[in-house]
Formats: structure tokens, C-alpha cells, sequence
């Protein structure tokens, strides 16, 4: 019997050039400035990458690069450091960048291949709108949005 899995997907609209998205997702040093996180690897089909917290150097997600083809389509594996020396527990990531008129892209990131109701399904379900968020605002205006701030007050039981 296979377990049960979900889905995750989130759209929205940059104005921005395929590469700037792109590479605001594969080039750590941009991806630390509105994620708090730098994705780091070679992107090369079958290798490792990590997701390095700024803050402390910590790895916090791992996986593998399943396709790179820049500045179209990004498709990687995401699994905690516990989990990742089991394939079975890795969730899988797709970025999909659509090139529109007038300078802007359309950005769908699919995260499937997730345990219902897992905790990680729970996570990225907040975690992706946020970090999304923040990197529309940073290639826009050049300020990324604190993915790590917290509702005020009684902000916190509507949300």
C-alpha cells in the first residue's frame, strides 16, 4: 500500500526577467538576501543541494537537482537532514518560470510528492507563500519582506 500525498502549488506574477528569477532561486548570495536561506549547489542534474540558513550556517533542507534548465525550469528534491538519506521521504520542488509581455514572469512552484498531513506538508503551506512573497517584493523593489516575522497580537488567532 502506497501512502497518501499531496500537493502544494503557488503562482504568481514578477516583474522581472526569466534569468533575474532564476537566479534569485540558484545563486545563494541572492537567495540569502529575501529567503534568510542560500541554495547551494553546482544545479547540475543528480547533484546535491543544500538549504543553508544565513543565520547560523546550518543545513536545513537537503535533496538532489532532478532537472535545470535555465531560465525555464528548476525541478529538485527537499527532504529535512534527517530524512535525507532515504529517497522515499524526499518531497520534490518544480519551479516553473513563463515568460510574459511587458517584463514580467509568471513563477509556479509545485511541491508534491508530500506526506498528507505531515508536517512538512504543513510547513511549506505556510513557509512557500511567504518566501514567495518576499522574493516578488525583493526583485521588484529591492527590499525582501521578513520571512521570519510574526503575527501581531491578535493578528496570530485569525490567521
Amino acid at each position: 500500500m502506497t501512502e497518501a500525498t499531496t500537493s502544494f502549488v503557488y503562482v504568481t506574477y514578477i516583474a522581472a526577467t526569466p534569468q533575474r528569477v532564476f537566479e534569485a532561486i540558484a545563486r545563494p548570495e541572492i537567495a540569502g538576501r529575501y529567503w534568510g536561506h542560500e541554495n547551494v549547489s553546482d544545479w547540475a542534474p543528480g547533484s546535491r543541494w543544500d538549504h543553508v540558513a544565513v543565520s547560523d550556517r546550518s543545513v536545513k533542507i537537503s535533496g538532489h537537482v532532478v532537472e535545470n534548465t535555465p531560465p525555464k525550469r528548476l525541478v529538485i528534491t527537499w527532504a529535512s537532514p534527517a530524512s535525507f538519506p532515504d529517497p522515499k521521504k524526499h518531497s520534490r520542488v518544480t519551479f516553473d518560470i513563463t515568460p510574459y509581455d511587458d517584463g514580467m514572469v509568471r513563477l509556479t512552484v509545485t511541491h508534491d510528492e508530500l506526506e498528507a498531513g505531515g508536517a512538512m506538508a504543513a510547513g511549506v503551506s505556510k513557509g512557500w507563500p511567504c518566501v514567495l512573497s518576499s522574493l516578488k517584493s525583493f526583485l521588484e523593489t529591492g527590499r525582501p519582506l521578513n520571512v521570519f516575522a510574526k503575527p501581531i497580537d491578535g493578528a496570530a488567532a485569525a490567521a
